[in-house]
């Protein structure tokens, strides 16, 4: 296991956590202007889409080539967003979109 990119992640939350932490953190977020709190609303589901939409749609295989994966992925994505969309609860949603992928792996889906 190779820890050279440890030093990049921490580097990343760094700069990464102040953004998304701001609506945990401020005590008085809701006197801000209102199209601050609409974009700070945002960032998180934000981060989690790129985040989501990286990992589903490529792949590096090991000879360094990022190819394009398809995948039980690709349905827990859709899945995790309708659930988002119809229970307004990013956490069920990520819990569905998890046991997806985690029952089509452990049938040999990838």
């Amino acid at each position: 296991m190779s820890t050279t990119l440890v030093p990049l992640a921490i580097l990343m939350w760094a700069v990464t956590y102040p953004v998304r932490a701001i609506g945990l953190l401020a005590p008085a977020i809701d006197r801000l202007p209102k199209p601050i709190l609409r974009y700070l609303q945002f960032v998180g589901p934000a981060v989690l889409a790129a985040l989501a939409a990286v990992n589903t749609v490529t792949t590096t295989r090991p000879d360094g080539v990022t190819v394009i994966q398809v995948g039980i992925a690709w349905l827990a994505v859709p899945l995790c967003i309708a659930v988002v969309a119809w229970r307004q609860s990013l956490f069920l949603g990520l819990v569905v979109a998890v046991a997806l992928t985690f029952l089509g792996r452990s049938i040999g889906l990838t």
